[in-house]
């Protein structure tokens, strides 16, 4: 993929460019000495300046801080008032540039085979040295600037400080101890090399006698010796090598070895780093030619013109694995980026790219022609590099996600060495690589952690590697891009050619090749030994561009890439997926010839346990767009002799290449998933991942898109769990429940857990049921069906209550290329002076004063201080990420060495273990962490299943820091009164925090009586609701001065009644009748006072208390029913104490009379004749309602004088009144009946 990342358009040409190793700053001057400093992530302009005159704006900032510092009179001219001159070299420094430029040459020396450096995945990094600051330092004829980025203050040396002569270059001095602080060392027009102290701002030493001529460049670095060394070019064609270990030396330093490089005059100088050799220098010259010297003998190792008639202007050492024949990049004043192949073998020049395709057209004017004057590779993102032109700055991306070719093997059980089989140069090699001090107890381990002291992650010394490279006598075809991939049992490695297009399969213990053909797209099956594969016929071989051809030639060259690419487009069209499997004796066997799927071309397919196939959806390309495309696919780039169709960076099926839409528009829906065994689609259309990474156990899959990485669980469901924020990731690996994302600048780690959904009970229940059923079947089959006949007792029936809980994903970042933030200057430091001098050495006491991160504990046990470690150091380029191996996580780099992440660190130790299932050694690891980080811990433990657990952590609680108050400092009673109630408040709300996540940790765990006791705790109620307390419930209602803590009592429960109403549930489903009665008596305590609880709680307390046969506690609730309105809950809890008047009276107050008279008619109670009245008047008086009308006092009384208006007694008739009776009930309007005694029956 080619695309263009970042382009700023500029009036004049852009001469000078330099980016920040860290940071996504650019710095650029132009023809103009205008020098800016550009964010190209954010495309914002940092700070600018006009550096070769005088610069207003500065001036007028260094007057007034003298005007600040008590300067009223000049003392003279200010140097900001100088004219700088033609501005020579711009870069950045500060703690990030000095740490990666030493690990530069440290790795670079360290290829060597007679290097006394060896390989670690990180070393002793250098105290700082800018203290927080980030300096911008400016070159200039006439002097230098030194700009804090930061603070926006500034110091200019002019060259007076220099021996008056002109600055011509510069270069830091890189060294892990300078006892005088940073350096910085610049070429002179008399061709000395004068080193000036960033902290006293003085000359402190010079090189002397080693050239004639005026230094045009200047480079440090490392021997694989591993002595310090200084290499600098002047315009007398000499290069020079100068000894810079001997720094303290304060007398003027000789060379030490002198050698002519190029006639006129040497442009610039790069260091090469060479894989399994000693590093190499890289000069280009005023003679158009390219000079490769070897650093050991200092020998001439080749000499190449790569562009005829042009000279370099500038060049860069590159190492890209989408290209891996193509060393060294530089630029000619044209419109390409020229790739050198081979440089010390072929030596053949290539164009990269051609810039005016990805520029904007509208930008580039139609008799304007683009021309590169300047270019700079990103230190540690090889895949950007930026160019100055003549009509801007472009930055351009090449491939991001492309990976080193390079597979991890399964290590063998109880080995601790590790093996990784890798491509260079057309042979199979083996990297076997392991800790060479004492290992880490591994991650994969179940059982229980020696206590080892302290952790590699607490130790300052670094992880050291030891590593071993083996040939494995077996050649491959091609010399291209490759992508290699292990099976899943580890058995079978394949490498795929995507540009030939070419596939062979080689079986790991002998090096056979098991299969072999034409194909492009290659995947795994991660549950078997199969795998699916896009085969393709051999495209035609596209003629080479030749370096310097005329443009009849060029024309011929592009019209047959046209003809290729449309014989490319007809065998992709035609292209089928197969499925193969490999057998157990070594042989392929196919078992699918063509999956039946769309007719779309096939454009990508994805390995895992389902089988994923991208398809190329037809689309509108826009004219711009077509255009690009026929000129990138035209680019012969692949180091083979002949690219194929296309280049290396890009193909017609990439999805993702510069033709892509742009990313406001939606994504096509053009991926989908087969099933493996039945070849058919498991799932509609989705939007194509830049790759998957599968679970071994086939428990989780992760699916990487540009901004993000969607996470989902396969069982017992395909289930999307959620997305987690990391963009542009180019790998991951995944280890039980953790995966290990690399990004181009971060190494991530994603805890995952799918939590407990409603269909993971569904299951489990279907799953005993199927249990049940089968050892029933067994029995029947066994002993037939008298077998089945069992005789059951009284049982008690229990249900398991397993709360549901929600998926859990957690990103912890491990590694990244940034230094650990400092203080900065303006925060820590005392004020800075102009004055010479004033800015001494950084006091040892300040060192001193660093964070530790690791704190001693009783007992000798070192404790971690942190909750996460800091940040360790990314490896530089594109890594391929192996996995967790004794106790830490392998990654391999482009140089096909290993680097190992230390996991050691207790907070990330801890959740290692927990992800991984040993949540007891988790529980024993956490002894290692502060307590203050246990309950962030305890949390991440309960979102992992692991509550029961989680109750264990020593430190559950929030640490209190407890005041040491002495009486003797307070003056009077009021001073300390005030501090014992703030410390008692304080002690309050830490109790709370601590039994709240108790209470929710225990309800997790099933652990009911300590959430009761939590309960009982938090609302202070141990002493409320027992029998043989002296309070009841008329104490509450009538309380008096002597029971206040009553009161408290009462607001106590009532702030935890949702908790005590979740406990008493979770107690009835798992038959713990005994935790819920004690819940049921606080709650009906807290019921019995007038408005205490809510009316809902309330109405859950008394059917609570109905269903537990709690008749004493319901009466009292009652009244509180009737007073609230809820006749049906007052007359329920009546019916069950069996008290028919207090039912009466409950429907009676609350409105219902209709459930009244039918209540009394049913039972002949003697009040049913009153109830009908009362029910009937209010039926009538709704039936007569009328809408009220406003009137005010004066209408009121003028309308009680009129007289009433009577109706007559006919219209009265016309209106009965409303009568509603029970069966069998007499009208209310009848005379009583009476029954008259006869005197025949008297007795006398």
């Amino acid at each position: 993929m080619l695309r263009l990342r970042a382009f700023r358009p500029t009036n004049d040409k852009i001469v000078r460019i330099q980016v920040h190793p860290t940071h996504p700053w650019m710095v650029t001057a132009d023809a103009s000495d205008h020098v800016s400093v550009w964010n190209w992530e954010h495309r914002q302009v940092i700070y600018e300046l006009k550096a070769g005159g005088v610069d207003e704006r500065r001036l007028v900032g260094a007057k007034l801080e003298k005007l600040a510092e008590g300067e009223s009179e000049p003392r003279g001219k200010p140097t900001e008032a100088m004219r700088g001159g033609s501005v020579k070299q711009v870069s950045f420094y500060d703690d990030d540039v000095r740490f990666w430029q030493l690990w530069h040459n440290r790795s670079a020396a360290a290829e060597a085979p007679s290097a006394v450096i060896q390989h670690s995945s990180a070393f002793t990094s250098p105290a700082p040295s800018t203290r927080g600051r980030h300096f911008l330092v400016i070159c200039c004829e006439n002097k230098a600037i030194f700009l804090d980025l930061v603070t926006m203050r500034g110091r200019d040396v002019p060259k007076q400080d220099l021996d008056n002569k002109s600055l011509l270059c510069m270069e830091f001095l890189a060294r892990p101890a300078a006892s005088d602080g940073p350096l910085v060392a610049f070429g002179g027009s008399d061709g000395v090399i004068r080193v000036l102290s960033m902290i006293t701002w003085k000359l402190v030493r010079r090189y002397t006698g080693g050239h004639k001529g005026s230094i045009s460049c200047l480079m440090n670095f490392m021997a694989p010796s591993g002595e310090a060394l200084l290499v600098s070019g002047a315009s007398d064609g000499q290069l020079v090598v100068w000894s810079a270990d001997h720094l303290q030396d304060s007398r003027e330093l000789v060379p030490k070895l002198s050698l002519k490089a190029h006639d006129g005059g040497v442009v610039a100088v790069e260091l090469s780093r060479v894989m399994g050799g000693a590093p190499q220098l890289i000069t280009i010259g005023v003679d158009k030619t390219l000079a490769i010297w070897d650093t050991i003998s200092f020998k001439e190792l080749r000499r190449i013109k790569p562009v005829p008639k042009l000279a370099c202007h500038s060049v860069a050492s590159w190492c890209h694995p989408r290209a891996p024949s193509l060393d060294i990049l530089t630029c000619v004043k044209d419109s390409h980026i020229w790739a050198i192949e081979h440089p010390t073998y072929s030596a053949l020049t290539r164009p990269l790219c051609e810039l005016s395709s990805l520029v904007p057209p509208q930008v580039l004017a139609s008799n304007k022609k683009l021309r590169v004057y300047c270019m700079v590779a990103h230190p540690l993102q090889p895949h950007l590099v930026a160019t100055g032109t003549n009509i801007g700055v472009i930055l351009s991306e090449f491939d991001a996600r492309s990976l080193p070719a390079v597979a991890p093997l399964p290590t063998p059980i109880g080995s601790r060495e590790h093996s990784a089989v890798y491509l260079v140069e057309r042979e199979l090699q083996l990297l076997n690589f392991q800790l060479s001090n004492t290992a880490n107890p591994s991650l994969g381990s179940t059982g229980s952690i020696a206590d080892t002291g302290r952790s590699k992650a607490e130790m300052t010394e670094p992880l050291h590697i030891k590593q071993l490279k083996k040939h494995i006598s077996r050649p491959v075809q091609h010399d291209s891009y490759s992508v290699l991939s292990v099976s899943s049992s580890g058995k079978y490695l394949s490498i795929v050619w995507p540009d030939i297009p070419s596939f062979t399969v080689y079986k790991v213990s002998d090096w056979s090749v098991v299969d072999s053909g034409p194909g492009k797209l290659f995947a795994w099956d991660t549950c078997r030994d199969r795998f699916a594969l896009l085969e393709t016929g051999l495209p035609p071989r596209m003629p080479v561009i030749i370096k310097g051809g005329s443009s009849r030639k060029a024309k011929e060259a592009a019209a047959a890439a046209a003809q290729a690419a449309a014989a490319a487009a007809s065998a992709a069209s035609s292209a089928t997926v197969q499925v193969r499997i490999l057998l157990d004796e070594g042989t392929s066997h196919v078992l699918r010839k063509s999956i039946d799927g769309r007719s779309e071309p096939v454009i990508g397919l994805h390995g895992g346990a389902l089988l994923g196939v991208a398809y190329r959806m037809s689309r509108r390309i826009s004219p711009a767009a077509a255009t690009a495309i026929s000129t990138i696919q035209s680019m012969p780039l692949s180091g083979f002799g002949s690219s194929g169709i296309l280049s290396s960076f890009a193909a017609a099926d990439d999805a993702y290449s510069s033709s892509k839409a742009s990313s406001g528009e939606a994504a096509p829906q053009n991926f989908q998933l087969y099933s493996w065994e039945t070849y058919q689609p498991v799932s509609g259309l989705l939007s194509q991942p830049e790759w998957t990474a599968w679970d071994q156990t086939v428990e989780y899959c992760a699916f990487a898109y540009h901004q993000y990485i969607v996470i989902a669980s396969l069982r017992p469901q395909f289930r999307y769990l959620g997305d987690v924020a990391i963009p542009c990731a180019t790998g991951a690996v995944w280890h039980r429940r953790q995966l290990f994302v690399a990004t181009p600048t971060t190494i991530e780690c994603v805890f995952v857990d799918a939590g407990v959904a409603p269909i993971d009970l569904e299951m489990k229940k279907k799953k005993e049921e199927m249990k049940a059923k089968e050892a029933q079947a067994r029995v029947v089959a066994e002993h037939g069906e008298l077998a089945l006949i069992a005789v059951d007792g009284p049982k008690v029936h229990t249900q398991e209550r397993i709360a549901l809980r929600p998926p859990m994903l957690q990103v912890v970042r491990l590694a990244s290329f940034q230094q650990t933030p400092s203080v900065p200057p303006f925060l820590s430091l005392r004020k800075q002076s102009r004055m010479d001098g004033e800015d001494a050495g950084p006091p040892k006491e300040a060192e001193e004063r660093k964070t530790s991160e690791v704190a001693v504990a009783g007992g000798g046990v070192s404790v971690a201080v942190t909750r996460f470690p800091p940040e360790q150091k990314r490896p530089v380029g594109p890594l391929v990420v192996v996995g967790v191996r004794d106790g830490v996580l392998w990654l391999v780099d482009r140089y096909m060495c290993a680097h190992a992440l230390s996991l050691s660190h207790p907070g990330i130790r801890c959740r290692c273990l927990a992800a991984y299932g040993d949540a007891i050694s988790a529980v024993k690891w956490a002894s290692r962490l502060g307590r203050e980080h246990h309950d962030d811990l305890a949390q991440f433990m309960l979102g992992m299943g692991y509550a029961t657990e989680a109750l264990h952590l020593p430190g559950i609680s929030k640490r209190l820091e407890i005041l040491h108050v002495n009486r003797r400092e307070f003056k009077s009673h009021s001073q300390h009164s005030s501090i014992f109630f703030h410390l008692c408040v304080t002690k309050f709300h830490v109790q709370h925090l601590r039994y709240g996540l108790e209470f929710d940790l225990a309800m997790q765990s099933n652990g009911l009586k300590r959430a009761l006791q939590c309960l009982l705790t938090m609302s202070n109620s141990r002493d409320i609701g027992q029998e043989s307390s002296t309070t009841n419930v008329t104490e509450i209602l009538n309380l008096t001065t002597k029971q206040e803590n009553l009161a408290d009592i009462v607001q106590g429960i009532v702030k935890f009644a949702k908790e005590f109403m979740d406990l008493i549930d979770a107690a009835d489903a798992t038959a713990q009748a005994d935790i819920a009665r004690e819940a049921l008596k606080r709650l009906a305590a807290a019921g019995s006072v007038k408005g205490a609880l809510p009316v809902t709680e309330l109405r859950g307390v008394a059917l609570r208390l109905a269903n537990h046969g709690e008749l004493t506690r319901l009466s009292g609730l009652v009244n509180n029913l009737i007073a609230d309105g809820q006749g049906r809950e007052a007359a329920f809890a009546a019916a069950v104490l069996g008290d028919n008047a207090l039912m009466e009276k409950a429907w009676q107050e609350t409105g219902m009379l209709g459930e009244a008279v039918l209540h009394a008619h049913a039972h002949g109670r003697p009040s049913l004749r009153n109830l009908v009245q009362s029910w009937n008047k209010m039926l009538q008086k709704e039936l007569e309602h009328t809408p009220s009308v406003k009137t005010d006092a004066a209408a009121a009384f003028l309308a009680s004088l009129e007289e009433p208006k009577l109706t007559s007694l006919a219209e009265a008739a016309k209106k009965p009144p409303i009568e509603i009776l029970p069966p069998g009930m007499a009208s209310l309007s009848a005379p009583p009946i009476t029954i008259k005694k006869d005197s025949s029956f008297a007795v006398s």
